[in-house]
């Protein structure tokens, strides 16, 4: 694999090691800001949602830009922000500083995966997709834990300075390893014209509904696994290292299997997420099945990233910069409809357990919409041509 490949990773890694270490931390974030778990959990919304609005703004403004460039402006935007979350003495201007990092994920990762699947012969665009997520995953196994471990020790504030030193380190990685690049040869109409395809929305759509399953329930892992299950607090970093080992692997099998086949990847990966968390319900209450099933989880759950990646960008052939950016949008979206669907179900007196029932039906739902998109391939390719006089 290319060396730029390892330079997205790096970069990937950061931007991982902040969207998901504030998981690990709700109980401390709450008790320090006096704010409930549910309002804590925002904080993954509100990161969420930040994403959505920029990925696509963020992605439009640099359109003419070389990416390389494009790429380093954005890890100074996330460098930026978790230095504000870090500072922060209480709950706004810690959501206005995660706000202000999320603004770069999604662009970062639509150009990321670009980039990443030009550096490769086409039958391997999935896997360097993939590779590059690794930086994703591999933030699960390390830097999510690593961060918990260090926000339970010296507060979670010390989390957000570690995260702003390893944006600097990704920074460093682009501008050292990642070629330099030309300005992309599509203007903004033609990455706009994508969206007149339906597949292009139906692929979003999937890609929505299949993570809002995934953090319906891993938003409240830590409540979930301390008020159920019965761990110690400190026993939650061991159970997110689980589930960031699951991810590495489901991200590889995720990727190899997209390369194959993209819809059957993406119909027996979601099946697998819904019948996890279907399951979690009942695994919950004991702790070495609760141990299992956060395994399984972590690894259906990213294993839909390479081939949901890979849908959009095929749909919008052509002009995939926008587009990707907006699969990340919807990845995002997913989170934060997740998150809060999870807290409207404990909010409602159904208990910890709730938010996997929530997200195995809207794993179901994900699953719906590739199916529907799939036939809508069918009657395409069966539909024949007219032929010219």
């Amino acid at each position: 694999m290319p060396l730029a490949l390892i330079a997205l990773a790096v970069g990937a890694f950061g931007i991982g090691t902040t969207e998901f270490v504030i998981v690990g931390l709700l109980p401390e974030v709450a008790t320090d800001l006096g704010v409930s778990i549910p309002s804590a959990g925002l904080l993954v919304s509100g990161y969420a949602l930040s994403v959505v609005v920029g990925a696509p703004l963020v992605t439009m403004a640099g359109a003419r830009l070389p990416r390389k460039a494009v790429l380093m402006i954005l890890m100074a935007v996330f460098i930026a922000g978790n230095a504000l979350c870090a500072v922060a003495d209480d709950y706004a201007l810690l959501m206005v500083g995660r706000a202000v990092a999320a603004l770069c994920h999604g662009a970062f990762f639509g150009i990321g995966s670009v980039v990443a699947a030009e550096l490769v012969a086409p039958h391997r665009k999935a896997s360097a997709i993939a590779m590059m997520f690794t930086g994703l995953t591999v933030s699960n196994v390390l830097g999510v834990p690593l961060g918990t471990a260090l926000g339970q020790e010296w507060g979670w504030r010390s989390t957000f300075w570690a995260v702003t030193a390893l944006g600097v380190l990704g920074l460093i990685g682009i501008a050292a390893l990642v070629p330099a690049t030309p300005r992309p040869d599509t203007g903004l109409r033609r990455e706009l014209a994508a969206f007149a395809r339906p597949q292009v929305w139906l692929a979003l759509a999937m890609t929505t509904l299949g993570f809002a399953g995934v953090f319906a329930s891993f938003t409240y892992i830590a409540p979930m696994m301390t008020e159920v299950a019965g761990f110690s607090a400190g026993a939650v970093t061991w159970l997110l290292i689980l589930f960031g080992a699951g991810l590495c692997v489901g991200n590889v099998v995720g990727g190899r299997a997209a390369d194959r086949s993209v819809m059957r990847s993406l119909f027996v990966i979601l099946s697998l997420l819904a019948a996890v968390l279907f399951a979690f319900v009942f695994t919950a209450h004991s702790q070495w099945q609760a141990a299992v099933t956060i395994l399984l989880f972590g690894a259906a759950g990213f294993a839909t990233v390479p081939p949901l990646q890979m849908r959009v960008m095929q749909q919008a052939e052509g002009a995939p910069a926008l587009a990707s950016a907006a699969n990340i949008a919807s990845f995002n979206l997913g989170n934060a409809l997740g998150a809060w669907l999870g807290g409207v179900a404990i909010d409602g007196g159904l208990g910890y357990t709730a938010p996997n029932w929530v997200g195995g039906l809207l794993a179901l739902s994900g699953l719906a919409v590739a199916v529907a998109a799939h036939r809508l391939d069918r009657r395409r390719a069966a539909t024949p041509v007219p032929a010219h006089i």
